[in-house]
This record gives C-alpha cells, structure tokens and sequence, in this order.
C-alpha cells in the first residue's frame, strides 16, 4: 500500500511510504514531488488514511512510486488495462505516451509478433530513458495470438545493449520481462 506523509512546511517535499509485500516493514524516502494526497501509516502524532487502492501484485512486481514518468510504447485494444490502472495508481499519475520526450524513468512496451523489429523498439525506447531506468516488456504468453519467444526477446535485447533479469505473469495474457543496461 502507499502513504504520503507531508514534510514540514519548509518544503514542497513528501515522504513516501510503501509497505513491502503488503504487510510489515515501511520505508520512507523523502521525495521533491507535488502533494496529490496527505495521508501516511499511523504514528503516534495522529491517524491516517491509505492513498488509493492496495495495488494487485502484478503490479507491484513492477516496482514503480509514486511521482515517477513511465513512458508507454505499443498501447492498443489489447492491453491488460486492469494492469494499467494499477501502475498509474502506484505513480500517481498517467502514464505518458510515445511522443513524450523528456527525461523518463522507466519505460513499459507492449509487444507483439506482428508489431515489427523488437530490437528498433527496444532502441527507441531508450533514447529519453533516465540512465539506470528500468525497461519492462511486456509480451503475450504461451499460446496466445502474438506471443513472443524468449530467443528473440534476449537476442532483440542484448543487441539493444540491454539483458533480460527477470520475467513473471503479468495478467491473464501477458508477461513483463525486465531489462536491464548491460553496462560498459
């Protein structure tokens, strides 16, 4: 779950807190983003209030908070919009489309087999990624209209300049592989 605590009025600064795995363990991390909620854990200084909707796990795997851009590539009819609306409620914010160009921390791609050259995408996608942001593919599962090999999905990525460090279901159609910068 994510709490927003409002810093001293010194600041427009905010700490964030996000519950691990849902249950113990907080960790607040003090963030220079605009207040969209003011509500934090219970402390003995007064009572609390959750900001949205406890994120399903999916999403959570994704690991994004609050006040951070994720450009989307390859959005259509058939994306898992339930997903979509939990990472938009985990940034607080709407994902931002292909044209965006500023600085971007994370990138998510929809991807499936007709949409072209994986590789060209995976390059695209990271000409306004912030260095060390992260690259989540997302691509159609086993058996479905679209699906997307592992082979080709390692080989368009370390041609890219990039690796893949983990892959999970991320829906009922879809899995979200992360890649990451091989480094140099």
């Amino acid at each position: 779950m994510i709490y927003v605590m409002p810093a001293p009025q010194e600041a427009s600064s905010q700490a964030v807190a996000t519950g691990l795995g849902g249950r113990r363990g907080l960790e607040c991390t003090t963030l220079a983003l605009e207040a969209r909620a003011t509500s934090c854990p219970p402390t003995t200084e007064g009572k609390s209030t959750p900001v949205g909707q406890q994120a399903d796990t999916q999403a959570a795997r994704f690991g994004f908070t609050t006040g951070q851009v994720v450009q989307e590539f390859g959005w259509d009819d058939d994306v898992d919009e339930p997903l979509r609306a939990a990472l938009e409620a985990a940034l607080g914010g709407e994902l931002v489309d292909e044209d965006y160009d500023d600085v971007t921390d994370a990138v998510l791609v929809w991807w499936r087999d007709e949409d072209g050259d994986l590789t060209d995408m995976l390059v695209d996608a990271q000409t306004a990624l912030e260095d060390g942001g992260k690259v989540w593919l997302l691509t159609r599962k086993p058996g479905r209209d679209g699906h997307v090999g592992h082979d080709e999905i390692q080989e368009a990525a370390t041609t890219a300049g990039l690796h893949a460090t983990s892959t999970f279901a991320a829906g009922d159609d879809w899995s979200a592989t992360r890649l990451a910068n091989r480094g140099r």
